[in-house]
């Protein structure tokens, strides 16, 4: 099976770092035109430029996700139709989990924005490009957490998620009918941001071992698993698939 996104414009938002670098990358690799976006404009830049392993390239730009027109200009500065959106960017935005009566309520719309706001946002303004080629792949990067509760406790993460998944399955209703698909991918717990090293250390030895015996493959998750689904689920392969949820958990549940 061979993927290749020649000649595709490609934008990954929330590329700074972990899955977002590692799909950037990937699709770089395989010829694509990558846009990579993130607040954290250096840490894109610092990769920008031809693919090291590849035939396409990568341009970094700055976005906050949660404003319209600064999403709007980053679509329109990649030259044409969007080919594919991979929205990644969202997290649990540096925040620990509280008793539900102690969350202000800016830290639960932080997150939701983050998650879902900026998701409907970026598929809002490539739509009309996606829609006049009759073409186009929309994946977003959800989470266990947009099927069941969230291991960090945190219950904006969990209600984000679980509204991505809902967003995904609309805009797949929506938009068929003009050859776009739209799906998530949703990682398992994966060690690819400072955000998550204090919940892995909270657990101490034994809980990080117990966590690891539950996992069917016996290991963590890597970047790259989480890149390889997407680039399928953004390939010509997956043309009929859309509305889904695709669990990367290294476990059947």
């Amino acid at each position: 099976m061979l993927i290749t996104f020649e000649g595709k414009r490609v934008i990954v938002a929330g590329a700074a770092r972990g899955i977002g670098h590692a799909i950037a990358v990937a699709f770089a690799e395989n010829g694509g035109a990558v846009t990579a976006c993130d607040r954290l404009f250096d840490e894109v830049e610092a990769y920008a430029g031809p693919a090291k392993a590849g035939p396409g390239s990568i341009r970094a730009a700055k976005v906050d996700v949660t404003d319209k027109a600064s999403v709007q200009s980053v679509v329109e500065g990649v030259g044409g139709p969007v080919d594919v959106l991979v929205y990644v960017a969202g997290g649990i935005r540096g925040q620990r989990p509280k008793p539900l009566e102690d969350v202000p309520v800016e830290d639960f719309h932080q997150i939701v924005d983050a998650n879902l706001t900026g998701a409907f946002l970026f598929a809002q303004a490539v739509a009309p490009g996606m829609k006049r080629a009759r073409k186009g792949r929309i994946v977003t990067i959800s989470s266990r957490a947009a099927i069941a509760p969230s291991l960090t406790g945190i219950q904006a993460y969990a209600s984000a998620k679980h509204g991505q998944l809902g967003l995904v399955r609309q805009l797949s209703h929506e938009l068929g009918q003009f050859g776009i698909t739209v799906n998530t991918v949703a990682p398992g717990f994966l060690r690819t941001s400072p955000d998550y090293e204090p919940q892995w250390e909270g657990w101490g030895r034994e809980g990080q071992k117990a966590f690891l015996d539950k996992i069917a493959m016996r290991r963590m998750g890597t970047p790259d698993d989480i890149a390889h689904a997407v680039l399928f689920l953004s390939s010509d392969y997956a043309s009929w698939i859309t509305g889904q949820i695709l669990p990367v958990t290294g476990s059947p549940y």
